[in-house]
């Protein structure tokens, strides 16, 4: 069965121990899967989310060690928003100042209060206090105590020119529809994900263009149940929006395809088969070096390159 959503969200990071110490130890993420850049092997790949590395809750990392910052603009992602329960707000609010994480004041989101917050690199982030998700699972693994630990995305604010292209292959492709306006915000939902259901876009015409770096969203990558279901987007795309993807890539975990949407944001439909645990056992996800079969044979030199994480 098709379940739509956002399947994962990947970024670029400076250092990569000081990014697994902010997602790891301050947010409480799991590390799900420690592999390379497939395209670039010497750098890491890191993959933070929840308890089952389900997705929707995927937050992956390009970490190079001396990547310059980016520039936030338009045909960028603006905000990645992770769901806590509603009485967590105040807990977060106060591990922010005890570790010193930059943040702004909570305000209220389409009824929700959110707490928005950046990581070291600058990258704009932020925790939705959503009521009724306290008896979901979380993440045991780290010292958040479980009732105020994250549970998945909420989803996305994308800056764009203008909503209405992006919203029509929301729609079309990917199965959202709006259901509410705030000022210059546009909101979209996808029915039935149990999370990274929500892309807000908001509009901003006459900003600079975005500038990518570290701090930056690289790309947004949607569900789809298995490749007949990818197949079905693409066709959607090319037929209705005039739209063509790459060729479908083997990313071990999922298998991908890439275009970008009309308001320039780096698009992905990955498939949700095979899941994370197709190489390692679900209950030791992240504790090896993981890499393609096409690199094993140089994993030596691959291990001698890659910087230390602890």
């Amino acid at each position: 069965m098709q379940i739509n959503g956002i399947h994962h969200v990947t970024a670029i990071s400076g250092p990569a121990r000081r990014n697994l110490d902010f997602y790891g130890r301050v947010l409480g993420l799991r590390l799900v899967k420690k592999t390379v850049n497939f395209d670039d092997p010497g750098t890491y790949h890191l993959y933070y989310g929840d308890a089952a590395a389900a997705p929707g809750s995927i937050l992956t990392f390009f970490p190079w060690e001396h990547a310059a910052p980016g520039r936030l603009g338009v045909g960028e992602t603006q905000e990645t928003v992770f769901r806590v329960p509603a009485a967590a707000i105040g807990y977060w609010a106060h591990r922010f100042v005890a570790q010193g994480v930059p943040h702004d004041a909570p305000v209220k989101r389409f009824g929700e209060t959110v707490l928005a917050f950046r990581d070291p690199d600058g990258m704009r982030l932020a925790l939705v206090g959503v009521s009724g998700i306290e008896a979901e699972a979380a993440w045991a693994g780290s010292d958040v105590p479980l009732e105020y630990a994250i549970r998945g995305f909420q989803g996305v604010s994308l800056l764009v020119a203008d909503a209405a292209p992006t919203g029509a292959i929301l729609s079309d492709v990917f199965g959202f529809h709006e259901i509410g306006r705030d000022d210059t915000l546009v909101r979209y939902r996808a029915e039935g994900a149990p999370f990274g259901d929500i892309v807000d876009l908001r509009v901003a015409g006459g900003f600079l263009p975005a500038r990518q770096g570290a701090g930056s969203v690289h790309h947004i990558a949607f569900r789809a149940a298995d490749d007949a279901a990818q197949d079905e987007m693409v066709r959607k795309l090319a037929e209705n929006h005039g739209i063509r993807t790459t060729e479908q890539r083997d990313r071990n975990y999922f298998r991908s395809v890439y275009f970008r949407e009309p308001g320039h944001v780096l698009f992905e439909i990955a498939t949700d088969a095979p899941g994370f645990a197709v190489d390692e056992p679900a209950e030791t996800l992240g504790h090896a070096l993981k890499l393609p079969a096409g690199l094993e044979s140089q994993r030596a030199r691959i291990e001698a390159v890659l910087p230390a994480l602890v």
